[in-house]
């Protein structure tokens, strides 16, 4: 039997690049992370490194 699973405050999120998104290159850099829902309920935005571009570019959360 499935026991009841607790619904937690953290999540786990997509980010993806933007840039990378934007230049019609072929390819993505995207990075899996968890988020607190209550502290960040908005969509996050951090700066990692895209390793096809060789440097550090916006990524957002997507879904």
């Amino acid at each position: 039997m499935a026991g009841k699973k607790a619904k937690g405050n953290r999540v786990q999120v997509i980010l993806e690049c933007t840039e990378m998104k934007e230049s019609g290159l072929p390819g993505t850099s995207r990075y899996i992370t968890t988020k607190n829902r209550k502290n960040t309920p908005e969509r996050m935005e951090l700066k990692k490194y895209n390793p096809i571009l060789k440097r550090m570019t916006v990524h957002k959360e997507i879904k």
